[in-house]
């Protein structure tokens, strides 16, 4: 089962890539998104032309090739490229065995427990909490993730005492019955980071990403130290170095792996696998509605250190206008769980019209001959 070409379908945010066979077998993935447009040269630069005319069979070997063949370029640009082919890989032998790729993983779930993901920081208390307690009665969620302080704010909130007012608020609104996250994305020196995780203590907030800037392990190693409310984190991180540094050292006590910073499903699992070793949960980072969040519940279905629930964002095409029509059926969210289809593959099928209006470009086998 030789790989005869490799086609990329792109625009600024979104980039999806169709992966054929000498066999007529066919697969879709998805390469990161943000810069689609340029991830896909990456695509036909830097990926394809060591994979093509190569047995598909081998998805490990494959990522592995890339990455040898790349070794100087180990930056975030090719992770996300490798991304889609790898994805589409695992679609071709899913399909191939007549089995969603989360069964084709040994798992079973008919659903994954997700939590609401609000990606918004400039949202007051009031409108925030609001829109939480609607959503709680619509789709019945159980759990909610908001943002507090300042992306990378050096010790500042996003304006003067937002961060308390909101898990007030919240708390207060939707009661005690829900479980509680909150996102920092890199906002607090160690010192701050743990002042605030005790005030979320005393709210019951179960939930701490990344308190402080991700390239500061040992800031947030003395956080995840000091605090009781579990610390996470790992979502900007693709070094395995770096994800066996972060369990060794007990860095956090959940690690999140984004599928398409990783470089797929293969090297996401692999840190799943690292961290299982240590006995600490993954739950997976998946921040908009593409195809990582299927992607992420496949994964989250089958694995057997799989977290409490799986990230889904909230926003709609208001936040994400990118997000329309990319493919069908859409997620079914109900009474607070992410409902698996288990069709064969990915178990979707792409928008014609979608496909037609993005950026089209193909590498072939004899191309590179």
């Amino acid at each position: 089962m030789k790989i005869i070409s490799i086609e990329t379908f792109t625009n600024e945010y979104m980039g999806l890539l169709r992966l054929r066979t000498d066999t007529g077998e066919e697969g879709w993935g998805q390469t990161c998104t943000y810069n689609s447009d340029i991830t896909a040269q990456v695509v036909h630069r830097q990926v394809a032309p060591h994979v093509l005319g190569l047995d598909a069979n081998d998805i490990g070997g494959l990522n592995q090739l890339v990455l040898e063949r790349e070794h100087k370029f180990p930056g975030s640009y090719l992770y996300r490229a490798l991304c889609g082919l790898d994805t589409a890989l695992w679609d071709i032998h899913a399909k191939r065995e007549g089995k969603s790729v989360c069964q084709l993983l040994g798992g079973t779930a008919k659903s994954v427990p997700v939590y609401a993901s609000s990606m918004q920081r400039e949202i007051t208390p009031e409108a925030e909490a609001e829109r939480f307690l609607a959503l709680k009665e619509e789709f019945g969620y159980k759990s909610f993730k908001f943002r507090v302080g300042q992306e990378c704010g050096h010790d500042i909130d996003q304006w003067p005492g937002r961060t308390e007012a909101i898990v007030k608020r919240v708390r207060e609104q939707l009661g005690d019955d829900v479980t509680l996250l909150v996102d920092a994305n890199s906002a607090y020196t160690p010192a701050k980071a743990i002042e605030v995780g005790r005030m979320l203590q005393d709210y019951g907030v179960s939930h701490f990403e990344e308190p402080c800037p991700y390239w500061q392990p040992d800031w947030t190693r003395q956080v995840t130290d000091a605090l009781d409310i579990d610390v996470t984190g790992g979502e900007q991180d693709n070094d395995m170095r770096i994800w066996q540094h972060m369990v060794d050292t007990n860095v956090v006590d959940i690690v999140q792996p984004d599928v398409c910073y990783m470089g797929g499903v293969t090297r996401t699992l692999e840190v799943a696998s690292i961290a299982q070793k240590a006995n600490i949960p993954v739950t997976v980072h998946c921040a908009n509605l593409s195809l990582v969040t299927l992607f992420s519940a496949h994964i989250m279905g089958a694995i057997p250190n799989a977290g409490k629930y799986l990230e889904f964002s909230i926003e709609g095409l208001d936040y994400y206008p990118w997000q329309a029509n990319i493919f069908k059926p859409n997620f079914d969210i109900q009474n607070g769980e992410l409902m698996m289809a288990h069709k064969p593959g990915w178990g979707i099928e792409l928008d014609s019209e979608w496909l037609a209006l993005s950026d089209h470009k193909v590498s072939y086998f004899g191309d590179w001959l």
